[in-house]
């Protein structure tokens, strides 16, 4: 259910929308930059990519997704070995723990099988509402809206939000964006993020949407 307080977003009416298009048209293969072949592949990559670039988690993946194929492979690995695993994705300690609870709750709860749907997701260890989001819009096609740091950040220098909690972004987002365009407008924010508009130093002048933007220059 969508936040019924949520502020007016403070772009005029349809520029959000030109905006979209312009982007689709600049990214044209926008999508999932997490390498998987299924939803547990995702889910682990997802969770694997807290604090950690994708690139260097696609590096892990390649080998971890050979050696572990089932939830079964994760719920009962020795801890050790799993650290050993992912080490080089930061926080492994954490996300060892979180990995092998989630997967014993897919095992006990859900047959062995990734849920497709938001609360279920978001009730396994490890798993919060973006990593629930791109598992339900990337995998399962479901409409749904990542909130990462990228699209936080451009959501607010775009005047598509002016909150800060990612949660109401998502809402925010959710409100004035087509259901259509909910999966791929995070693709295109995040994608925009990393290329153009960079937390530190936003690139205005090579930016294919700056005449739209209120935050450019």
């Amino acid at each position: 259910m969508l936040n019924k307080d949520a502020q007016s977003p403070s772009q005029p009416q349809g520029a959000y929308l030109q905006i979209i298009s312009i982007l689709k048209k600049e990214y044209p293969n926008a999508g999932c930059s997490l390498n998987f072949s299924n939803p547990l592949e995702l889910l682990i990559a997802t969770i694997l990519s807290a604090q950690c670039t994708d690139v260097r988690v696609n590096q892990i993946t390649e080998r971890l997704f050979e050696k572990y194929k089932t939830a079964t492979d994760y719920a009962e690995v020795d801890q050790a070995k799993l650290e050993e695993d992912i080490r080089s994705t930061g926080f492994y300690k954490n996300k060892t723990k979180n990995i092998i609870k989630c997967c014993q709750s897919i095992i006990e709860k859900y047959n062995g099988q990734v849920p497709s749907n938001l609360e279920d997701l978001v009730g396994l260890d490890g798993v919060g509402r973006k990593t629930a989001n791109v598992v339900l819009g990337t995998y399962f096609g479901i409409p749904s809206v990542v909130v990462d740091t990228h699209v936080g950040r451009l959501a607010g220098r775009l005047g598509l939000s002016t909150q800060k909690n990612p949660v109401k972004i998502e809402f925010d987002l959710m409100r004035i964006i087509p259901e259509s365009d909910w999966i791929i407008l995070s693709h295109l924010l995040i994608l925009h993020g990393r290329n153009i508009c960079k937390a530190r130093k936003p690139q205005c002048n090579r930016c294919c949407i700056n005449r739209l933007c209120p935050s450019a220059n």
